[in-house]
């Protein structure tokens, strides 16, 4: 399956979505029941950014900056950039994201801490 059009995307999501499972859990720990404000105030921007990443990786695609092999993905397409790829950069996004949120609860726990 590895060498297969699916590979792109089992790695993709082996990767991307334990770690997202993770931080959400962390998340819903610390901010409770501010959760659903929170993930409102987070993901949109993160949706944003892998949206405007796509739209320049289609312009790298569609002038012959860079390609993807043959066969390593499954073969849809958002413009010029494999499915596969607007995922990566969403859950990129969002990784990048929900980090940012829980570092800011980090940095909140300690200063409420501090004498």
């Amino acid at each position: 399956m590895m060498e297969s059009r699916w590979a792109y995307l089992v790695h993709l999501m082996v990767w991307a979505l334990p770690l997202i499972l993770l931080q959400l859990i962390a998340l819903v720990r610390h901010y409770k029941e501010r959760t659903g404000a929170v993930l409102r105030a987070v993901l949109p921007p993160a949706f944003l950014v892998g949206g405007y990443l796509s739209v320049a990786d289609h312009l790298a695609i569609s002038t012959g900056i860079w390609n993807f092999g043959a066969g390593k993905h499954l073969g849809v397409y958002v413009g010029a950039v494999p499915l596969e790829e607007v995922l990566f950069f969403v859950l990129t996004s969002v990784l990048v994201s929900l980090g940012l949120a829980l570092f800011t609860a980090l940095l909140g726990r300690k200063e409420a801490r501090a004498p």
